[in-house]
């Protein structure tokens, strides 16, 4: 999965090399996940190999690694997980919506400081 540009400085310098030795040397190309994404369309190790048809979809496989713990810094093996892109986006939504909540509220935050100076110089009679 892409790494978004601001959380790219939580990223080791060394993470390409990192993420390619689990996804290609630990599992073999193939999805770690063993259930952990909630899914439920797999029982045991998930069969999606990377470059391959995704099972159920069809879709070309793109392997990932996933941050167990969701934090980038965190790079121990024992935290980290080779994961097919659904696997993936499945096991990160609730961190996800956290997010995405977090940026709407800034998002809001930064909107409304504006209208606050309008309205305050309105009220100044400016």
């Amino acid at each position: 999965m892409p790494i978004r540009p601001e959380n790219r400085d939580r990223y080791p310098r060394d993470w390409k090399q990192i993420s390619e030795r689990i996804r290609f040397e630990r599992a073999q190309s193939r999805c770690e996940c063993e259930g952990e994404c909630g899914r439920g369309t797999h029982t045991g190790r998930c069969p999606n190999v990377h470059g391959r048809p995704a099972y159920g979809t069809g879709s070309k496989v793109v392997l990932t690694v996933a941050h167990l713990n969701h934090m980038p810094e965190d790079c121990a093996d024992d935290n980290l997980r080779a994961m097919c892109q659904g696997c993936h986006l499945h096991y990160d939504i609730e961190h996800h919506m956290q997010t995405a909540a977090q940026s709407r509220t800034a998002a809001l935050e930064a909107q409304m400081d504006p209208l606050f100076d309008i309205n305050e110089e309105a009220h100044r009679g400016a």
